[in-house]
Protein backbone atom coordinates (compact mmCIF):
# COMPACT_ATOMS: atom_id res chain seq x y z
CA UNK A 1 0.00 0.00 0.00
CA UNK A 2 3.03 2.31 0.22
CA UNK A 3 3.02 3.10 -3.49
CA UNK A 4 -0.72 3.72 -3.53
CA UNK A 5 -0.50 6.05 -0.55
CA UNK A 6 2.50 7.90 -2.03
CA UNK A 7 0.73 8.61 -5.31
CA UNK A 8 -2.44 9.60 -3.46
CA UNK A 9 -0.43 11.93 -1.22
CA UNK A 10 1.24 13.46 -4.28
CA UNK A 11 -2.17 14.11 -5.88
CA UNK A 12 -3.48 15.53 -2.63
CA UNK A 13 -0.57 17.98 -2.35
CA UNK A 14 -0.96 18.90 -6.01
CA UNK A 15 -4.34 20.54 -5.48
CA UNK A 16 -3.89 21.53 -1.84
CA UNK A 17 -0.86 23.73 -2.54
CA UNK A 18 -3.02 25.85 -4.85
CA UNK A 19 -6.15 25.64 -2.69
CA UNK A 20 -7.03 29.24 -3.45
CA UNK A 21 -7.68 28.14 -7.02
CA UNK A 22 -8.83 24.56 -6.49
CA UNK A 23 -10.97 24.93 -3.33
CA UNK A 24 -11.88 28.54 -2.60
CA UNK A 25 -12.54 29.66 -6.18
CA UNK A 26 -15.17 26.95 -6.86
CA UNK A 27 -16.85 27.75 -3.53
CA UNK A 28 -17.07 31.42 -4.52
CA UNK A 29 -18.44 30.54 -7.97
CA UNK A 30 -21.18 28.37 -6.45
CA UNK A 31 -22.17 31.13 -4.04
CA UNK A 32 -22.47 33.56 -6.94
CA UNK A 33 -24.84 31.12 -8.65
CA UNK A 34 -26.84 30.96 -5.42
CA UNK A 35 -27.10 34.73 -5.09
CA UNK A 36 -28.00 35.34 -8.74
CA UNK A 37 -30.53 32.56 -9.25
CA UNK A 38 -32.19 32.99 -5.85
CA UNK A 39 -32.61 36.70 -6.50
CA UNK A 40 -34.07 36.19 -9.98
CA UNK A 41 -36.26 33.11 -9.43
CA UNK A 42 -37.04 32.91 -5.71
CA UNK A 43 -40.36 34.77 -6.01
CA UNK A 44 -41.37 33.01 -9.26
CA UNK A 45 -40.61 29.36 -8.58
CA UNK A 46 -42.17 26.91 -6.14
CA UNK A 47 -40.84 23.38 -5.75
CA UNK A 48 -41.59 20.37 -3.56
CA UNK A 49 -44.73 21.69 -1.93
CA UNK A 50 -43.61 25.08 -0.78
CA UNK A 51 -39.89 24.59 -0.10
CA UNK A 52 -38.25 27.99 -0.68
CA UNK A 53 -36.40 28.05 -3.98
CA UNK A 54 -33.17 29.28 -2.41
CA UNK A 55 -33.14 26.35 -0.01
CA UNK A 56 -34.00 23.97 -2.87
CA UNK A 57 -31.07 25.34 -4.85
CA UNK A 58 -28.37 24.67 -2.24
CA UNK A 59 -28.11 20.84 -2.54
CA UNK A 60 -27.98 21.11 -6.34
CA UNK A 61 -25.17 23.65 -6.21
CA UNK A 62 -23.27 21.58 -3.66
CA UNK A 63 -23.49 18.47 -5.82
CA UNK A 64 -22.62 20.40 -8.96
CA UNK A 65 -19.46 21.67 -7.27
CA UNK A 66 -18.60 18.15 -6.11
CA UNK A 67 -18.98 16.67 -9.59
CA UNK A 68 -17.16 19.38 -11.53
CA UNK A 69 -14.18 19.52 -9.19
CA UNK A 70 -13.79 15.76 -8.92
CA UNK A 71 -13.62 15.60 -12.71
CA UNK A 72 -11.24 18.55 -12.93
CA UNK A 73 -8.78 17.04 -10.47
CA UNK A 74 -7.99 13.73 -12.16
CA UNK A 75 -8.31 15.04 -15.73
CA UNK A 76 -6.02 18.04 -15.19
CA UNK A 77 -3.45 15.96 -13.31
CA UNK A 78 -3.18 13.37 -16.07
CA UNK A 79 -3.04 15.84 -18.95
CA UNK A 80 -0.36 17.88 -17.18
CA UNK A 81 1.68 14.75 -16.54
CA UNK A 82 1.36 13.70 -20.19
CA UNK A 83 2.32 17.10 -21.58
CA UNK A 84 5.27 17.67 -19.22
CA UNK A 85 6.47 14.10 -19.70
CA UNK A 86 6.58 13.08 -16.03
CA UNK A 87 3.83 10.48 -16.41
CA UNK A 88 6.55 8.07 -17.47
CA UNK A 89 7.93 8.02 -13.91
CA UNK A 90 4.58 6.79 -12.60
CA UNK A 91 4.35 4.16 -15.33
CA UNK A 92 7.89 2.93 -14.66
CA UNK A 93 7.23 2.57 -10.94
CA UNK A 94 6.17 -0.81 -9.48
CA UNK A 95 2.61 0.51 -9.11
CA UNK A 96 -0.11 -1.65 -10.65
CA UNK A 97 -2.73 -0.12 -12.90
CA UNK A 98 -5.29 -0.67 -10.12
CA UNK A 99 -3.19 1.29 -7.62
CA UNK A 100 -2.78 4.15 -10.09
CA UNK A 101 -6.54 4.14 -10.69
CA UNK A 102 -7.37 4.14 -6.97
CA UNK A 103 -4.91 6.93 -6.17
CA UNK A 104 -6.23 9.29 -8.85
CA UNK A 105 -9.88 8.57 -8.12
CA UNK A 106 -9.44 8.82 -4.34
CA UNK A 107 -7.72 12.20 -4.60
CA UNK A 108 -10.42 13.45 -6.97
CA UNK A 109 -13.14 12.24 -4.63
CA UNK A 110 -11.51 14.02 -1.72
CA UNK A 111 -11.22 17.30 -3.61
CA UNK A 112 -14.84 17.10 -4.74
CA UNK A 113 -16.04 16.45 -1.20
CA UNK A 114 -13.93 19.29 0.21
CA UNK A 115 -15.33 21.79 -2.27
CA UNK A 116 -18.87 20.52 -1.70
CA UNK A 117 -18.48 20.82 2.06
CA UNK A 118 -17.18 24.35 1.64
CA UNK A 119 -20.14 25.35 -0.53
CA UNK A 120 -22.62 23.80 1.91
CA UNK A 121 -21.01 25.38 4.98
CA UNK A 122 -21.10 28.90 3.60
CA UNK A 123 -24.53 28.59 1.96
CA UNK A 124 -26.12 27.00 5.04
CA UNK A 125 -24.89 29.94 7.11
CA UNK A 126 -27.42 32.11 5.28
CA UNK A 127 -30.09 29.60 4.18
CA UNK A 128 -29.86 26.39 6.25
CA UNK A 129 -31.57 23.49 4.42
CA UNK A 130 -33.16 20.61 6.35
CA UNK A 131 -31.29 17.33 6.74
CA UNK A 132 -33.63 14.36 6.39
CA UNK A 133 -31.10 11.57 5.82
CA UNK A 134 -27.36 11.99 6.20
CA UNK A 135 -26.82 8.47 4.83
CA UNK A 136 -28.27 9.35 1.41
CA UNK A 137 -26.35 12.62 1.34
CA UNK A 138 -22.99 10.97 2.03
CA UNK A 139 -23.74 8.01 -0.27
CA UNK A 140 -24.55 10.13 -3.32
CA UNK A 141 -21.71 12.55 -2.62
CA UNK A 142 -19.22 9.67 -2.53
CA UNK A 143 -20.62 7.88 -5.56
CA UNK A 144 -20.95 11.07 -7.60
CA UNK A 145 -17.45 12.32 -6.87
CA UNK A 146 -15.96 8.88 -7.53
CA UNK A 147 -17.83 8.59 -10.84
CA UNK A 148 -16.62 11.99 -12.03
CA UNK A 149 -13.12 11.21 -10.81
CA UNK A 150 -13.15 8.11 -13.04
CA UNK A 151 -14.49 10.15 -15.96
CA UNK A 152 -11.63 12.57 -15.36
CA UNK A 153 -9.15 9.70 -15.63
CA UNK A 154 -10.68 8.67 -18.97
CA UNK A 155 -10.69 12.25 -20.27
CA UNK A 156 -7.09 12.78 -19.18
CA UNK A 157 -5.95 9.59 -20.92
CA UNK A 158 -7.83 10.30 -24.14
CA UNK A 159 -6.73 13.94 -24.41
CA UNK A 160 -3.38 14.84 -25.93
CA UNK A 161 -3.58 18.58 -25.22
CA UNK A 162 -5.49 21.04 -23.09
CA UNK A 163 -7.81 22.00 -25.96
CA UNK A 164 -9.14 18.45 -26.18
CA UNK A 165 -9.68 18.29 -22.43
CA UNK A 166 -11.46 21.65 -22.51
CA UNK A 167 -13.77 20.32 -25.23
CA UNK A 168 -14.58 17.32 -23.05
CA UNK A 169 -15.35 19.66 -20.15
CA UNK A 170 -17.35 22.23 -22.12
CA UNK A 171 -19.35 19.95 -24.40
CA UNK A 172 -19.99 16.95 -22.15
CA UNK A 173 -19.51 17.58 -18.44
CA UNK A 174 -20.85 21.13 -18.26
CA UNK A 175 -24.07 20.56 -20.28
CA UNK A 176 -24.87 17.32 -18.45
CA UNK A 177 -24.39 19.09 -15.13
CA UNK A 178 -26.49 22.15 -15.92
CA UNK A 179 -29.28 20.04 -17.47
CA UNK A 180 -29.50 17.62 -14.54
CA UNK A 181 -31.96 19.53 -12.38
CA UNK A 182 -29.54 21.69 -10.42
CA UNK A 183 -31.65 24.82 -10.89
CA UNK A 184 -35.10 23.26 -11.31
CA UNK A 185 -37.25 20.19 -10.71
CA UNK A 186 -37.62 18.08 -13.84
CA UNK A 187 -41.34 17.68 -13.06
CA UNK A 188 -41.75 21.28 -14.15
CA UNK A 189 -40.51 20.40 -17.65
CA UNK A 190 -42.58 19.26 -20.65
CA UNK A 191 -42.79 15.45 -21.05
CA UNK A 192 -40.17 15.32 -23.82
CA UNK A 193 -37.61 17.15 -21.70
CA UNK A 194 -38.47 15.02 -18.68
CA UNK A 195 -37.70 11.92 -20.75
CA UNK A 196 -34.39 13.39 -21.91
CA UNK A 197 -33.50 14.35 -18.34
CA UNK A 198 -33.99 10.73 -17.27
CA UNK A 199 -31.36 9.72 -19.82
CA UNK A 200 -28.83 11.97 -18.10
CA UNK A 201 -26.92 10.05 -15.37
CA UNK A 202 -26.08 13.34 -13.65
CA UNK A 203 -29.79 13.84 -12.96
CA UNK A 204 -29.84 10.76 -10.70
CA UNK A 205 -26.87 12.01 -8.70
CA UNK A 206 -28.42 15.44 -8.16
CA UNK A 207 -31.89 14.11 -7.43
CA UNK A 208 -30.71 11.44 -5.00
CA UNK A 209 -28.44 13.88 -3.20
CA UNK A 210 -31.32 16.35 -2.86
CA UNK A 211 -33.53 13.59 -1.44
CA UNK A 212 -31.19 13.36 1.55
CA UNK A 213 -32.02 16.95 2.44
CA UNK A 214 -35.77 17.14 1.81
CA UNK A 215 -37.00 13.54 1.89
CA UNK A 216 -38.70 14.12 -1.48
CA UNK A 217 -37.37 13.79 -5.01
CA UNK A 218 -38.41 13.50 -8.64
CA UNK A 219 -37.60 9.79 -8.68
CA UNK A 220 -37.03 7.06 -6.07
CA UNK A 221 -33.57 7.30 -4.46
CA UNK A 222 -33.23 3.53 -4.80
CA UNK A 223 -33.55 3.83 -8.56
CA UNK A 224 -31.10 6.74 -8.54
CA UNK A 225 -28.45 4.89 -6.53
CA UNK A 226 -28.82 1.83 -8.78
CA UNK A 227 -28.26 3.91 -11.92
CA UNK A 228 -25.25 5.69 -10.41
CA UNK A 229 -23.70 2.42 -9.22
CA UNK A 230 -24.19 0.85 -12.63
CA UNK A 231 -22.56 3.83 -14.34
CA UNK A 232 -19.68 3.75 -11.86
CA UNK A 233 -19.01 0.05 -12.48
CA UNK A 234 -19.14 0.41 -16.28
CA UNK A 235 -17.01 3.57 -16.42
CA UNK A 236 -14.51 2.14 -13.92
CA UNK A 237 -14.14 -0.98 -16.05
CA UNK A 238 -13.42 1.19 -19.08
CA UNK A 239 -10.84 3.29 -17.21
CA UNK A 240 -9.12 0.20 -15.79
CA UNK A 241 -8.90 -1.32 -19.26
CA UNK A 242 -7.29 1.86 -20.60
CA UNK A 243 -4.72 1.90 -17.79
CA UNK A 244 -3.96 -1.81 -18.08
CA UNK A 245 -3.56 -1.74 -21.86
CA UNK A 246 -1.57 1.49 -21.79
CA UNK A 247 -3.94 3.16 -24.24
CA UNK A 248 -2.42 6.53 -25.27
CA UNK A 249 -0.09 6.54 -22.27
CA UNK A 250 2.43 3.81 -23.10
CA UNK A 251 2.44 4.10 -26.87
Amino acid sequence: MTGLYTLFHKELLRFWKVSLQTILAPVLSSLLYLLIFSHVLASRTEVYGGIPYTVFLIPGLVMMAVLQNAFANSSSSLIQSKITGNLVFILLSPLSYLEIFLAYVSASTLRGLMVGLGVYTVAAWFYPPPLQSLIWIVLFALLGSALLGVLGVIAGIMSDKFDQLAAFQNFIILPLTFLSGVFYSVHSLPPVWQFLSHLNPFFYMIDGFRYGFFGVSDISPYISVSVVLLCLVVISGWALWMLKSGYKIRS
